[in-house]
């Protein structure tokens, strides 16, 4: 394989890992962990901040594991290269991609619409996870919608990841597909 297209992969494969454990970290680690702040409204300030700031990191990683799937994909789905298992997974990925792209995007604009709510993004919290019985209603609905469509985005990202490896595995063991990467760019 080129340069250019190593260089490719390695981006989407580091795209897919800060995309999950930025994730995964924030519902772990940080949402649970609130409650050692003792005001609650500093508990949805700092929520708020960090999950805002990690977004455009998130929205750059998703990204570009996006393009350049689509642009490596576009040389190797529907040829010689892959059989039909080979090209059953290549629709999967688009499938979980687009899922991940979905999911990730309302739940940062709902997010920011969360953040909206109070100034500085200051909701009172109980937990990441949790809402303060003080919330307001639409305060609350919108922390639930956050926290389900980050439950969802970490198991298809985990799928993205899953099944990038099994593609891996697959062009490994095929003489097309090593015959067809000599042509990638």
């Amino acid at each position: 394989m080129s340069k250019l297209t190593t260089t490719a992969w390695v981006a989407h494969e580091l795209g897919l890992a800060a995309s999950f454990g930025g994730v995964l970290f924030g519902k772990l680690a940080l949402n649970p962990n609130l409650d050692v702040l003792e005001n609650k409204t500093d508990r949805g300030k700092l929520l708020n901040k960090s999950w805002n700031r990690y977004n455009a990191v998130n929205a750059a990683s998703v990204g570009t594991a996006i393009a350049t799937w689509l642009a490596g994909r576009s040389s190797i789905s529907g040829n010689f290269a892959l059989d039909d298992e080979g090209n059953n997974l290549v629709r999967t990925k688009d499938a979980l991609l687009a899922t991940v792209a979905v999911t990730g995007l309302v739940s940062m604009l709902s997010g920011l619409s969360l953040s909206r709510q109070a100034p500085d993004g200051a909701v009172p919290l109980d937990s990441g996870v949790s809402p303060a019985p003080e919330m307001s209603d639409e305060a609350a609905r919108l922390l639930r919608r956050v926290n389900l469509l980050g439950n969802v985005n970490i198991a298809v990202l985990g799928g993205v990841i899953a099944v990038s490896t099994i593609l891996s595995m697959k062009a490994n063991q095929s003489l097309r597909f090593s015959i067809a990467s000599r042509f990638l760019p």
